[in-house]
């Protein structure tokens, strides 16, 4: 692939050993396995963290690999190739870290960052809420200082992960319902098993292995030394990751569009229709030209991004455009996938039935589709 040519010698490398542990250790036969029965990935994070990439944002003053954009980008595309899902399970915590790298005190890092370092621990991050998705900062969820704690109560949406064993949640909460709604914003370092507090996973088309739940509070307390930065700087970082969750995102739908095209490919050499290979028909041949196309379109858009990041310019258009269209391909590939290959496309086994459904939650999950070409046109001064 010619892409690929732009990489460094050490990039490639790097690019190299991302797909061979993905192929080798991690396996397509697991993600399927762990997508048909629900189940958490623990023993790919497991593996991962064995070989060090669960920890490659993380500094190497702290233990970790110190990787850079692009390196994350090409890691996601590898680990996003049999399954989306499987990106959303590693992601949520590395990047999520991030918050406790920069904002987090030393006695925040070492009671809840050292564990994920560790391979012991993991993180969520929550936002959402049943009347505050797109639109974050109406979040209302409540945390009122009483003495050493607050009290936080209210419901939460759509927090991937959290369910997860020795899973830590920094979640967004009201902490002062007078100021601006940006302004009045905290985020609490919350462990998941804190008493009046009740997770509630949600049986969802896509997500099935990370999970993703609903969340009640009713008075949980929690200590003010689990505050995250100050008071009404709740905004600022949860924010502050998600030009690095978008490229990762991304780089995850372009690896499992990609598959898709080389699944849906390798089907067409194999099926017979009519005395001959179907893929000698034009349609598909057109078909699988234009799905490559879109896919390679998809993954320039990414690493120009990510290349952008690492290089500390604004990037915020730039990865607008990827995790739009990378999303937008992913579900088009693999409906054309499915299309190609006709009723064996809708059996588990095939894997694109996943890609589909992994697809369709892409539009929609870690910003809409329609939130990204808002804020590219507000790029644009429209």
């Amino acid at each position: 692939m010619s892409f690929w040519n732009f990489l460094t010698e050490e990039q490639q490398q790097w690019k190299d050993t991302c797909h061979r542990v993905m192929d080798k250790e991690i396996t397509r036969e697991y993600i399927r396995e762990c997508d048909m029965n629900r189940e958490y990935y623990y023993e790919g994070f497991d593996k991962l963290h064995e070989q060090g990439m669960m920890t490659m944002l993380i500094p190497e003053e702290l233990g970790g690999m110190g990787a850079d954009a692009m390196s994350y980008a090409i890691f996601n595309e590898a680990m996003g190739k049999y399954g989306v899902d499987f990106v959303a399970t590693l992601g949520v915590s590395q990047f999520t870290a991030q918050n406790l790298v920069k904002y987090g005190t030393p006695e925040q890092q070492e009671k809840f960052l050292r564990p994920f370092i560790d391979g012991t621990g993991r993180f969520a991050v929550s936002i959402s809420e049943p009347h505050a998705g797109s639109d974050a900062a109406a979040a209302t969820t409540r945390a009122v200082k009483e003495g050493d704690h607050y009290s936080v109560t209210g419901l939460k949406q759509w927090c991937s992960g959290s369910s997860a064993k020795n899973c830590i949640i920094c979640m967004l909460v009201r902490t002062d319902p007078d100021a601006p709604k940006r302004e009045g914003l905290s985020i609490l370092i919350i462990p998941n098993d804190t008493p009046n507090m009740e997770l509630r996973k949600l049986k969802t088309l896509a997500r099935r292995g990370t999970g993703t739940n609903q969340i009640f509070l009713d008075g949980a307390k929690i200590p003010v030394e689990n505050r995250l930065g100050k008071e009404g700087q709740g905004w600022k970082i949860i924010t502050g990751h998600l030009e690095l969750e978008r490229v990762a995102v991304a780089a995850g739908y372009v690896g499992c569009a990609q598959q898709a095209v080389d699944d849906a490919l390798a089907y067409a050499h194999q099926r017979e229709a009519f005395g001959q290979p179907i893929f000698k028909f034009q349609t598909l041949r057109h078909m699988l030209a234009d799905m490559q196309t879109e896919v390679d379109a998809a993954r320039l858009l990414t690493y120009r991004a990510a290349a952008m990041m690492n290089a500390g310019q604004n990037a915020l258009r730039e990865v607008s455009m990827a995790k739009l269209h990378a999303s937008e391909t992913l579900q088009k590939v693999s409906r054309q996938g499915i299309q190609i290959m006709g009723g064996h496309g809708m059996l588990p086994e095939a894997d694109m039935e996943r890609y589909f459904r992994e697809g369709m939650q892409a539009t929609i999950g870690g910003g809409t589709s329609e939130i990204q070409r808002t804020l590219i046109a507000q790029t644009m001064r429209l």
